[in-house]
């Protein structure tokens, strides 16, 4: 019986998913899906450096943390 549901419940998922994953259409566009203004459809170049930057100082600092609590722990030992 529960496979039965699971079963179940994952084939209506999948079933819906293409419904769920539509994409909405850019601002710039009409109903036709042509490109009215000089924005390429990509949306123009996201500014990422940002937040790639950020993420990377805080991967270094979670690393470095990890990196000085074991040595840390291998010298009390």
């Amino acid at each position: 019986m529960k496979k039965a549901l699971k079963l179940t419940i994952v084939a209506a998922f999948l079933l819906a998913a293409p419904v769920m994953t539509f994409a909405q259409p850019l601002p710039n566009q009409n109903g036709n899906g042509s490109n009215v203004g000089n924005i390429p459809v990509g949306g123009g170049g996201a500014p990422i450096d940002g937040g790639l930057s950020i993420l990377l100082a805080l991967g270094l600092g979670y690393g470095a943390k990890k990196v000085y609590n074991s040595k840390k722990k291998q010298l009390d030992e």
